[in-house]
């Protein structure tokens, strides 16, 4: 799979996780290089929302409820 297109503007790997190489890699792995639909960041961006820079890749039931209140 290729690597995700927003990778380079996404704040929580670029910012949040450099105290924290070995986690961060774990979530690029996992939701960057695999299977980014899955991750929580993509898709609330992908929906045209600002992502918190709170939100960790791994959190969907945070992304679906900060997805529903846009509706």
């Amino acid at each position: 799979m290729p690597d995700c297109e927003k990778l380079s503007k996404c704040l929580f790997f670029n910012d949040k996780m450099a105290s924290k190489p070995a986690s961060a890699e774990i979530f690029k792995k996992k939701f960057c290089k695999g299977d980014k639909k899955q991750c929580a960041r993509y898709r609330v961006s992908s929906a045209g929302i600002n992502v918190p820079v709170d939100l960790y890749p791994n959190q969907a039931d945070k992304a679906d409820t900060i997805m529903s209140k846009k509706k």
